[in-house]
């Protein structure tokens, strides 16, 4: 039987349930570029809880070889999460300037 293009699918030949047969990940993609608004760590302030971590929809706030929670800028979409749940007042949210 020969195989089809994409473009000549039908209902037929989708998979049971829509599931998803191939692999992904959003890692792949840097999806931090459109934030308005970066996390700036002090680190006088920071106790190392992890509050920080813990709470970052994106995963993208990582401890460094201190113990540092550092956020990688490249995923972190700039929602401010992270500074509102700091229970030392230790992170910032500035604005990207253009």
């Amino acid at each position: 039987m020969p195989k089809k293009s994409e473009n000549n699918l039908t209902w037929k030949d989708l998979e049971i349930g829509s599931i998803v047969v191939e692999p992904g990940s959003a890692s792949q993609y840097r999806t931090g570029d459109w934030k308005s608004e970066t996390p700036i760590l002090s680190k006088e302030n920071c106790n190392k809880c992890g509050l920080c971590f813990i709470y970052c929809p994106e995963g993208c706030i990582q401890p460094d070889t201190e113990g540092w929670f550092i956020a990688d800028l490249f995923y972190c979409k700039g929602c401010g999460i992270c500074a509102v749940e700091c229970p030392k007042d230790s992170i910032t949210m500035v604005e990207d300037e253009e």
